[in-house]
C-alpha cells in the first residue's frame, strides 16, 4: 500500500499536475474537477490546499515565476563580468524555456493577460527579473533609461520564446541564448552615455 504524502508534497503534486491542465485549456477551460481528476485526488482534497481556481492559478504563477528567478539567478552568480552575465542569463532562461513549455505559456500566455490579477503578477515577475537585469547595465545612462533597457531585454527573451513555443519544436536553448545574448550584448556596448 503507498504511503501519503505529506501536506507540502501534495500541495507541489498538485501544483505539478495543475500546471498541464491550465497550459493546455487556459484558465477559462479548465475546471478544478479537471484538475483533481488529473492529479488523482478528490475536490475537497483540492480544496484543502487551494481555496478557489483563482487561488491555484496565482499559486502557479507564483511557484513558475520563482522557478525562473532562481535558475537566473543561480545561472548568473559567479558571472565575472557583464558579458558572461549576459550569456549565462539568457543561457538558463532558454533552457527553462525548454525544458518547461507548460510553465512559459502559463506565464506569458494570453490566459495570464486577460485577468488584471494575474497580468499585475506576471507584470511583477517581469519587473522583477528587469530590477534584477539593471545593475549590470555598465552604462552611464540615468536609472529610469537603465529600467527600460532591463525591460527591453526581457522582451527580447519573451518575444523570441513565444516564437520558438509557438513552433511547437524541439530547439537547441543553448545556440539560441548564444545568438541572442549576443545580439543583446553589442545592443549594449552601443548604449551611448548621456553628455
Amino acid at each position: 500500500m503507498p504511503s501519503r504524502l505529506s501536506a507540502p508534497a501534495r500541495r507541489e503534486q498538485i501544483l505539478d499536475v495543475a500546471l498541464k491542465v491550465f497550459a493546455n485549456a487556459g484558465f477559462h477551460g479548465a475546471s478544478m474537477n479537471d484538475v483533481a481528476e488529473a492529479a488523482g485526488v478528490t475536490k475537497p482534497v483540492l480544496y484543502q490546499h487551494f481555496d478557489s481556481k483563482r487561488d491555484l492559478f496565482q499559486a502557479l504563477i507564483e511557484d513558475v515565476g520563482n522557478r525562473l528567478r532562481n535558475s537566473v539567478d543561480k545561472a548568473t552568480a559567479e558571472a565575472t563580468d557583464g558579458k558572461s552575465q549576459t550569456e549565462l542569463g539568457f543561457r538558463a532562461y532558454f533552457r527553462w524555456v525548454a525544458e518547461d513549455h507548460d510553465g512559459f505559456r502559463l506565464l506569458f500566455g494570453s490566459g495570464s493577460r486577460r485577468d488584471d490579477d494575474f497580468n499585475d503578477a506576471v507584470r511583477k515577475i517581469t519587473e522583477q527579473s528587469a530590477k534584477a537585469i539593471a545593475p549590470l547595465i555598465a552604462v552611464d545612462i540615468d536609472e529610469s533609461h537603465r529600467t527600460t533597457l532591463a525591460h527591453a531585454l526581457v522582451g527580447l527573451a519573451e518575444g523570441a520564446s513565444r516564437r520558438l513555443v509557438g513552433l511547437g519544436k524541439e530547439f537547441d536553448p543553448d545556440e539560441i541564448a548564444r545568438e541572442v545574448s549576443a545580439l543583446a550584448w553589442a545592443g549594449l556596448r552601443a548604449v551611448q552615455p548621456h553628455s
